[in-house]
């Protein structure tokens, strides 16, 4: 099934919508989620919020992409068990654990200007991306969006840990480069 028909069906909150997702993106979300938490049944339990997260979304929000709309629900899902499972074990979590409970209650802290950073950033991001060869492109990608281990990436480019390791630094001081030549503070 297509991402336009899969898109239809949530706005007609047909509940095939969800199973549409899990054939077609289940494996993905699922190497998201894995690869931050380690932890198959935590990934598949953020694998399922993310359809929900999409259920909810949807309408309003139309994602024009929906296997990076639900990519980024899955990240940020993982990233936010992570976090509250780190928290635990440094003493129960409580502050992070009640902030979370109040997001749904609480207005947005989003400003208009932060958005506007935000925006600009991520265009400028973009061009730094775009600029990169490919394989490059593809190792900082699987790093820094989907927080790949080091040695797995290495093993996947077909280089050493270290030879990896000196890459992502040169391309982290390219980023710095970049940014500090379009006006953002580092």
């Amino acid at each position: 099934m297509e991402d336009t028909e899969i898109v239809a069906l949530y706005w007609a909150r047909d509940e095939a919508a969800l199973a549409e997702s899990e054939r077609k993106y289940g494996g993905y979300c699922r190497a998201i989620a894995l690869g931050i938490l380690e932890s198959r049944e935590d990934a598949a339990e953020c694998v399922n919020d993310t359809w929900l997260r999409a259920w909810e979304a949807m309408p309003p929000r139309r994602p024009s992409r929906l296997d990076t709309f639900l990519g980024r629900l899955t990240r940020n899902l993982s990233l936010d068990r992570w976090r509250a499972r780190r928290a635990r074990k440094r003493g129960g979590g409580q502050v992070e654990l009640a902030l979370h409970e109040l997001e749904e209650c609480l207005p947005s802290g989003d400003r208009p200007e932060r958005a506007l950073e935000a925006k600009t950033l991520a265009e400028s991001l973009d061009r730094f991306l775009e600029a990169l060869p490919r394989e490059k492109r593809v190792l900082f990608i699987q790093r820094y969006w989907y927080l790949r281990p080091v040695e797995e990436l290495a093993a996947l480019h077909g280089m050493g840990k270290n030879t990896a390791a000196s890459t992502l630094f040169r391309l982290r001081a390219q980023l710095r480069e970049h940014l500090e030549r379009e006006g953002f503070t580092v």
